[in-house]
């Protein structure tokens, strides 16, 4: 029987909709343990919060006032630890997890099987190559433990409902002196995180301006939604790259996409391709976008997109 050791994440003392995620994808092992690890510096608060989650048998709080900020090469020697006796280890594959389980993979000599998209046995798996337009099939060697990051936008959340056993774990790792903590920099807002967000408005290179970028934020705001953009948007520096979709940015799968002024190149495809409803505003009538948007609207956005706010 496969026994297999999730690593949550969180942040502020909340469970990311990520975790919920890898939980769907170790239900797809026939007869899986499925156990989750918190690791922090007070961690009962999330540990509640994965013990409701259907599937998870137990969740393992590691407490430790290194563990206040995750940083990779703190985590991962308590998570190899911790993995002791787990036939798998699966993290997000988010920022987070392709950060962390590289080096977790590195402590436990195996190597990382990247982007579960599909789970075909305990060792086969699914996931894509060349920006998602092939599916290549995965062995993992039976023999060792595998160590694996789940594509998040393909896999749903698990329900809540559970009540799994919390259990303080102590982990006696040695932790390195050279990678620490210093500071934080990032930016705050009150709308809902880009990677689990059910509706997301992005704006492309065609908004011009940081300014022009207002109308994004403001249409966002009305509907509730978080706000991405393109690569193009990003390099031209209309807004920080926390908010970049596609290949090199976050892969997302909300409800609802709407892509505002954004031509569709293929690495931005790549961050959406799982998306519910994919809508597109673009003057260009020609673009890309049109070939995968589910409603497309071929105008000037800064005449559409505040009608559009208007209206709701």
């Amino acid at each position: 029987m496969s026994k297999i050791l999730i690593v949550a994440e969180h942040l502020d003392g909340k469970l990311n909709a990520s975790t919920a995620r890898c939980v769907s994808c170790a239900q797809a092992i026939e007869g899986a343990e499925i156990h989750v690890a918190v690791l922090s510096d007070a961690p009962d608060a999330v540990a509640a919060e994965a013990a409701k989650i259907t599937g998870v048998a137990k969740v393992l709080a590691v407490a430790n006032a290194a563990n206040a900020h995750p940083i990779a090469q703190v985590l991962a020697p308590q998570v190899a630890k911790l993995a002791e006796g787990y036939s798998h280890v699966f993290g997000p594959s988010t920022t987070f997890g392709k950060d962390l389980m590289p080096c977790v993979a590195a402590l436990l000599g195996v190597a990382q099987v990247s982007d579960v998209m599909a789970v075909e046995s305990a060792h086969v798996f699914k996931r894509p190559i060349y920006a998602g337009n092939a599916i290549i099939t995965v062995e993992a060697p039976s023999s060792m433990a595998v160590v694996a990051t789940v594509r998040t936008a393909s896999w749903p959340q698990a329900g809540e409902g559970g009540s799994a056993a919390v259990e303080a774990a102590s982990v006696d790792a040695k932790l390195p002196e050279h990678t620490r903590f210093v500071e934080l920099k990032q930016g705050k807002s009150d709308r809902p995180d880009l990677q689990g967000a059910a509706k997301v408005i992005s704006g492309g290179r065609a908004m011009g301006s940081p300014d022009a970028f207002k109308i994004i934020y403001s249409l966002a705001d009305k509907m509730g939604a978080a706000v991405g953009a393109s690569r193009a948007a990003v390099d031209a520096g209309y807004v920080p790259n926390e908010l970049q979709v596609g290949q090199t940015g976050k892969i997302i799968a909300p409800d609802l996409y709407v892509a505002i002024g954004i031509s569709g190149a293929i690495q931005h495809l790549t961050g959406i391709k799982d998306a519910g409803t994919i809508v597109a505003i673009n003057k260009d009538p020609e673009a890309p976008i049109f070939e995968i948007a589910d409603i497309g609207l071929v105008g000037d956005l800064f005449q559409i997109v505040p009608e559009l706010e208007k209206a709701l």
